[in-house]
């Protein structure tokens, strides 16, 4: 079962404003950091897959709708884990501290993209 409620470390973590939501797997804080959801995958906006990657049944617009209840408007805290075309690959937490790649999964609107899981599992406790 996925824990929600997983804690981040202390070491690691990049606050970020968020200023906007891109889609169901991106984001922008207010300094221009763009963060790319670790191990998520989602429809673009478009509503296409790309080519070898997951793709989720739920639409594009409702991944995005999802990220945004979530981290909108919020300082949110982040554990980077590499880069991805110019963004910040993180695992991201609430300010109450549930882990947003996580609650992305369990909303069924993203899948897990289990090759970058296995580098780095979501939904740890």
């Amino acid at each position: 079962m996925l824990d929600l409620q997983a804690s981040p470390p202390a070491a690691g973590r990049l606050l970020c404003d968020v200023a906007y939501v891109n889609d169901g797997d991106t984001l922008r804080c207010a300094d221009g950091t763009r963060v790319r959801l670790h191990a998520v995958a989602a429809r673009e906006a478009d509503e296409t897959c790309s080519p070898g990657h997951p793709c989720p049944a739920a639409t594009a617009a409702s991944a995005t709708a999802a990220l945004r209840r979530l981290a909108a408007n919020r300082t949110i805290s982040c554990e980077t884990v590499g880069q991805s075309y110019n963004r910040v690959t993180a695992i991201c937490w609430t300010p109450a501290e549930v882990e947003i790649n996580c609650a992305m999964i369990r909303s069924g609107t993203t899948l897990v993209w289990e090759k970058f899981d296995r580098q780095r599992a979501l939904c740890r406790s």
